[in-house]
């Protein structure tokens, strides 16, 4: 069955017979390209009722159902973080697609969300630190707040000014609100490139773009046992799994192939480029 949710189509990836992962990227290229699914999604709110908390965990229950959810520290995290706050005022938020935030860029499906927070899980315990390159409108960065708890540390990092400052809102606004007051939590306008060398090393990256090769800064500040995904390439992408071994040299496997905006300078991505 072929499914369009937003004008964009998922394809099925290469070695999971369930979905492909769509990344944020703008409007127009969910417009012009079109990829391919085998799994019957549809926009799964139309089917939702009750609150903004039951839809939610409906959602999840339906990535359960779907099979693309396998850990239950990932359905209590997805449960626990609202996604209807990080998007929108007036989107369907429980829909299985990403959707437009502005700037030339979405909030990513929640299937992306759910499948990379499975890679990352065993990386995003309690006390552990995570960094979030790409924060968007902050819905991955609460998760992995939730996760590493009040000890550990989850770092946002975010080119776009405005962006920052409505996901911090969005924030406040969640569950994870209490990690943003005490401190455990936050958020900051960079260049997600250069990582944030302040709470280095990292257990846990989480590049939302797709870069041409594995930024250098980034293997720098990932810990010796951390892991960090992130999609590479140009027009042919897959999103790669590295992990960093106790000697420092890592172990790179792709995971599936992929379809990201380019991980680029503020100034390219306001220009569509």
């Amino acid at each position: 069955m072929l499914i369009v949710a937003y004008g964009a189509r998922y394809c099925a990836p290469l070695r999971h017979h369930l979905l492909n992962y769509t990344s944020s990227t703008s409007i127009s290229h969910f417009a012009s390209r079109f990829h391919y699914s085998r799994i019957p999604f549809l926009p799964m709110e139309r089917y939702f009722s009750g609150s903004s908390i039951k839809k939610n965990n409906a959602m999840v229950g339906q990535l359960q159902r779907f099979g693309v959810i396998s850990s239950q520290k990932v359905v209590e995290v997805m449960q626990t973080i609202d996604r209807a706050l990080f998007v929108p005022n007036g989107a369907s938020a429980y829909d299985d697609s990403p959707m437009g935030i502005g700037y030339n860029v979405t909030i990513s499906a929640p299937h992306m969300h759910a499948t990379c927070l499975q890679l990352l899980e065993e990386h995003l315990k309690p006390g552990m630190h995570a960094l979030d390159v790409g924060s968007g409108t902050g819905y991955l960065t609460a998760c992995f707040a939730v996760m590493v708890g009040p000890q550990g540390r989850a770092v946002g990092v975010e080119h776009i000014p405005e962006l920052v400052s409505s996901s911090i809102e969005n924030i406040q606004k969640s569950e994870a609100a209490s990690y943003l007051k005490e401190g455990s939590l936050s958020v900051h306008v960079a260049d997600g490139r250069l990582g944030w060398p302040e709470h280095a090393p990292y257990d846990a990256i989480h590049v939302g773009a797709a870069a041409p090769e594995i930024p250098a800064a980034l293997i720098e500040q990932l810990k010796p046992g951390g892991r960090l995904v992130i999609p590479v390439g140009n027009l042919f992408q897959e999103l790669q799994v590295i992990d960093k071994n106790m000697d420092g040299s890592i172990t790179v496997r792709s995971e599936t192939s992929v379809r990201y905006v380019p991980l680029t300078s503020r100034e390219a991505q306001l220009r569509g480029n």
